[in-house]
């Protein structure tokens, strides 16, 4: 699927870091609606860094990249000292070590953290720790995993591959777009044995490589998940997350109706953990683990004014930053357990009590020119709500025309 997003270039905002919601202006739009399907298209989307796309169409790319260093050779061979950069600020330790060496397996990153090797300041940390500009890494010597030699599947790993090619919305050489259905983890947690990370490994191919994560997505969420095929891929897609390249458009049905209408939310995000549970609190600049988080939200209808189906862009990838958001403005996302707390608030009949979060829609450059842009339908208890509050799935999405800072 391919459609253009209207690119805004609003004029700097000042106090960015205030708590605040406030309406954007939108500029209207050309096209008809939101359309199903996921293919990539011919038309690259406009936002910030398109020129290039725009370009006459490349010659068809080789299918190694330029020449490089093998990725065995970027691994260090001895213990080394990193500082943490401005970019990787607040960056948890797992995915840190995922950006600087593509070629890592998540088992490997796992272990290297767990048996402390890994030390940052000297001391001892948790994968999902979360990493300040200017800290000293100690690195150890790092080595990829030897490849598994080739073999038939076993009938497990047949229904494993299966179930990932139903979920595929997208996929070539290099990149592959994931419907994940809500309830399916991304990566494995605390007893838990089934997730994306781990079906994947059915996947390798002759030279061991399996495909990998480069962005993460709820539990409970459903929708469009990025994985990469190769090293090659892996490493440029992670630039574009981490230069905030990639354009996400999630889905959402919340109590009540947001006003304004048209709104951007502006809060730093701070972690707040119990003996049972962790949550993102909203925290004031210079808390400790205070993250600065903007996510842009649009009404696209309503259900009476009971319910109301809302667009969001999050401008920054913080963990449950929409979720957050939306609790914050006095609209949590119908069936989140963790950010629902509307006293005395019924679910309309026939409502099924689940999350009500999608990721709609990702548009990113591809690792070889053009543009991957993928979209994912409604999940069956979403669109359960839908056809029974009568929300029109084809409307126009306003989110398109929110800024993309």
């Amino acid at each position: 699927m391919s459609r253009r997003i209207k690119r805004m270039n609003p004029k700097p905002r000042s106090r960015d870091e205030r708590d605040d919601s406030r309406p954007f202006k939108s500029r209207g739009a050309k096209t008809a609606g939101t359309r199903p399907g996921a293919k990539t298209g011919a038309k690259p989307p406009r936002f910030a860094g398109e020129r290039a796309e725009r370009r006459a169409p490349k010659a068809a790319a080789p299918e190694t990249p330029a020449p490089a260093k093998p990725v065995e050779a970027l691994l260090p061979t001895k213990v080394q000292t990193v500082k943490v950069t401005a970019d990787e600020n607040n960056m948890r330790v797992d995915r840190f070590l995922e950006a600087r060496f593509p070629g890592l397996s998540f088992s490997h990153i796992q272990r290297v953290v767990r048996k402390g090797e890994l030390r940052v300041d000297g001391k001892r940390v948790d994968s999902k720790d979360r990493l300040e500009e200017g800290q000293s890494v100690r690195i150890p010597p790092l080595k990829l995993d030897a490849p598994k030699a080739v073999s038939e599947l076993s009938e497990a790993a047949q229904k494993t591959l299966k179930a990932l090619k139903e979920m595929t919305i997208y996929e070539d050489d290099d990149v592959l777009v994931l419907n994940k259905p809500a309830g399916l983890a991304v990566q494995g947690g605390s007893g838990m044995t089934r997730h994306i990370d781990q079906m994947l490994e059915v996947m390798r191919d002759a030279k061991g490589q399996k495909p990998r994560l480069v962005h993460r997505i709820d539990r409970e969420t459903s929708g469009c998940l990025l994985i990469a095929k190769t090293r090659f891929a892996a490493s440029y897609l992670t630039g574009e997350f981490r230069s905030r390249s990639a354009r996400k458009t999630y889905w959402a049905l919340v109590p009540g109706l947001p006003k304004p209408k048209q709104g951007r939310i502006s809060t730093f995000l701070a972690k707040e953990e119990s003996e049972d549970d962790t949550i993102m609190r909203i925290a004031q600049h210079g808390d400790e683990g205070a993250s600065h988080a903007v996510t842009y939200y649009a009404v696209v209808e309503t259900a009476g004014n009971k319910l109301t189906w809302v667009s969001l862009k999050p401008v920054t990838g913080r963990t449950h930053q929409l979720r957050a958001h939306m609790e914050h403005i006095g609209h949590p996302i119908v069936g989140d357990p963790k950010y629902f707390n509307i006293e005395n608030w019924q679910l309309p009949g026939g409502l099924q009590n689940r999350l009500h979060l999608l990721a709609r829609r990702i548009v990113i450059p591809h690792p070889r020119g053009g543009v991957i842009d993928a979209t994912a339908p409604l999940p069956p208890h979403m669109q359960q709500s839908w056809n029974l509050l009568g929300l029109d799935a084809s409307r126009f999405d306003p989110i398109e025309n929110a800024p993309e800072e």
